[in-house]
């Protein structure tokens, strides 16, 4: 293991690392993980807790993380607690990590996670301004250099950030989706069989499935509609759209697959990605926000209920629907309509839209994460709406 990984244990010296934004702006502090270089778009969460289910969401690819909250890294990294088989962000910002793990749970610390990986980070700076500037400014294209890196010229530097590929344009889904398709089995009796397409999904989202008598057939973000149908003996009696990076305008193969479930009636859930993928497919458009949502704080009010749900968000890109009235979605190109829609949650911070209700098809939506391993658990509630949507289809159906 190099100094550089186990500085802060064996009290030696860190190498020098420096951020650079895309506008110029510079923050030196330490390498902390790989050494190296590496670029994305700077994005900050405001989680307390599950570092380790952010770093390995894939939901983050090539992005680089700030984590808010000062100090990182306290209970170690474990192998229970991962949402992937790897660590998914371009790179990690941190004030203070912790000396060493101290959790009876922990296998490893989360640097030695993060050199066995080549995850590059910094540590030392202060992420208090770095997240006020990037509230201000919005979320922008970052690097950080380490090493030998940190010292080549500022003009160099900042070129190198200027160069990196946008998030608004990306198609990312293909890139972390599963290669094959897996089953998640039921946890006792069986009930359902739902179709999910992996566009980055978390593995918590079939875990809790599986908890509600759902055998998972885990797909690749490429499936076909027959791919879809070819689920279970007699077809799939729900279809599920995951969490997943990149921006929704470009997932137009996935969006037509979708309006295909639609249009046979099969009972639809959609978590983040998934959500503006329902959005698109009943004819609204989507944009990129400012600078996301990514915490695990976030009050959302559920209209259907009237209840306040603290949620866990990570998502740059949301759904344009209007939030005062129901709406019928447009024909699409093929002249099918899908009815009336409303739009079922919204986030107190901004009014931005965090669900999307079918009136006339069973079809729903969040743009959170119910499925959120770290907590809070407030919307775990819509697993069971899943379960309800699927059983009252079943029972419409004479089955």
């Amino acid at each position: 293991m190099s100094a550089v990984a186990t500085g802060f244990d064996l009290g030696l010296d860190r190498a020098p690392a420096v951020l650079v934004l895309e506008d110029g702006r510079t923050f030196r502090g330490d390498a902390y993980g790989a050494t190296g270089q590496t670029v994305g778009e700077a994005v900050f969460n405001t989680g307390m807790s599950g570092y380790q289910e952010t770093l390995t969401d894939p939901s983050y690819h090539r992005q680089v993380v700030v984590m808010t909250a000062p100090h990182v890294g306290n209970t170690g990294m474990n192998d229970e607690d991962d949402e992937s088989g790897r660590i998914w962000v371009a790179g990690y910002v941190v004030r203070d990590p912790a000396l060493r793990p101290s959790n009876w749970r922990s296998q490893r610390s989360l640097e030695d996670a993060l050199v066995e990986q080549g995850v590059v980070g910094i540590s030392g700076i202060d992420t208090r301004a770095l997240t006020r500037h990037l509230r201000e400014r919005g979320a922008m294209r970052v690097g950080i250099f380490s090493g030998k890196q940190s010292e080549r010229s500022a003009a160099e530097l900042v070129a190198t950030v200027q160069e990196a590929p946008l998030m608004k344009g990306a198609a990312l889904a293909a890139e972390v989706s599963t290669d094959e398709a897996y089953v998640v089995p039921a946890v006792g009796e069986r009930r359902f069989t739902v179709a999910a397409l992996d566009l980055g999904i978390k593995a918590m989202t079939p875990t809790l499935m599986a908890q509600h008598g759902i055998e998972v057939h885990v797909l690749p973000a490429t499936a076909t509609i027959d791919d879809i149908r070819g689920v279970g003996e007699h077809g799939p009696d729900g279809v599920f759209f995951s969490n997943g990076p990149g921006d929704p305008a470009t997932a137009d193969a996935e969006v037509a697959v979708l309006r295909q479930v639609l249009d046979a009636r099969i009972p639809f859930f959609g978590i983040c990605f998934g959500n503006q993928l329902l959005g698109r497919a009943l004819g609204f458009g989507t944009y990129k926000l400012k600078y996301g949502h990514r915490g695990i704080n976030q009050p959302v009010l559920d209209r259907t209920t009237g209840k306040v749900e603290v949620t866990a968000h990570n998502h740059g890109f949301a759904v344009d629907a209007p939030t005062d009235r129901e709406v019928t979605a447009p024909a699409d190109a093929d002249g099918t309509a899908y009815g009336r829609v409303k739009v079922s949650h919204v986030c107190l911070n901004d009014d931005v839209v965090e669900g999307l209700e079918c009136l006339d098809l069973p079809a729903y939506s969040v743009q959170y994460h119910p499925e959120a391993a770290a907590g809070p658990h407030d919307a775990a509630y819509l697993f069971d709406r899943f379960v309800e949507l699927m059983s009252n289809n079943e029972k419409g159906s004479g089955a």
